[in-house]
Order: C-alpha cells, then structure tokens, then sequence
C-alpha cells in the first residue's frame, strides 16, 4: 500500500471516498505526490516523495488514475534500466492506495516547478510523448539533492542499489534496456 498525497485541483477531479491522515508508505519507493496539468489533454504530474521521479500520464479518466499509475511507472523505471524483480515487487506493493492531501512543502515546490518546467520542454522539444518529458524532468537538479544525487534519476538508481543491490538475476531489464 502507498499513500497518493494530492493537491486540491486534483483531489476535486478525483472526488475520493475518504481522505486519509499523512502516513507512511509500504512500497519501497515511498508516498508520491500528485497534481492536473491543465494541459490539452489533461495530464497528471507524479513524483515520488524519497526520489523526486517525476512520471507524467494522462489525467482522464481521472477516477482510475491509480489503477493506470503502476503500469506508467513500470515503463518510466524500465528506461531507467531498475531491475525487473526491483520493479515488480514495487508494482506488487501497490495493490492499495490512500488518497491524502499534500503534506511536503519541499516536494510540492518540485511538483511546480516540473510543471514549469514540463510546459517548456512540451513546447521546445515540439513533442506529447509523456515518457520522453517525465525522462527529461528526471534529469533536472533538484534543491532538495543537492547533498547527494543532485536529480532524481541518480537518486532513484542510488535508492535501488541501496534497497535491491544488484545480482545476475537483475542483468535482464524490463523493456530491455541497459
């Protein structure tokens, strides 16, 4: 189970049966924090609260966005090159999810600013592939890792070899990256 804080805009497109108080996550990646982009097509803006890893998909139909969040997630960590028993132990860890209002004020400037950020590259890079954007954002130094990884892509691979040191089993990578 993993905790899915939510800010207002996106609580109210979602309209979840209850609202649970801050807690703590089951997942190995942690809680994430979620956010509409307004953008045509709407999009949701996740990251992680432990890594900052940003992952973009559509926003509609909002009211499954966390049953369609696990398999954008898997693809965003397979070009990551995380190890396949890595990725599915997580997505195993999210069969339940708690709706909660955001609580990170550290995470939630990260959120704006990969807004920001998500809206010039969509117009720079003239492009709507939502993975190549999340892939871009996760590159971005971030405040909050300036003492260790500096971005989210080198803190998510720091975070894996930590939680999942590697082994043969793990030279197989899901969607067969390196």
């Amino acid at each position: 189970m993993y905790q899915l804080h939510c800010t207002k805009k996106l609580l109210d497109r979602i309209k979840p049966s209850a609202i649970a108080p801050d807690g703590a996550s089951g997942t190995l990646l942690g809680n994430w924090y979620a956010t509409a982009l307004f953008w045509k097509p709407q999009v949701a803006l996740l990251v992680n609260e432990k890594t900052l890893l940003p992952v973009l998909m559509p926003l509609a139909p909002a009211t499954d966005l966390v049953t369609r969040f696990p398999e954008y997630l898997a693809g965003v960590l397979a070009v990551h090159g995380i190890p396949r028993p890595f990725v599915e132990q997580e997505l195993a860890q999210m069969n339940k999810v708690q709706y909660a209002k955001t609580s990170n004020r550290s995470v939630v400037g990260i959120m704006n600013q990969f807004s920001y950020l998500a809206e010039g590259y969509r117009e720079y890079l003239e492009t709507k592939d939502l993975l190549a954007l999340s892939l871009r954002l996760s590159e971005t130094p971030c405040s909050p890792l300036y003492k260790g990884a500096i971005s989210p892509d080198r803190e998510l691979r720091r975070l894996v070899s930590i939680l999942h040191p590697r082994t043969a089993a793990d030279d197989e990578r899901i969607g067969g990256q390196p």
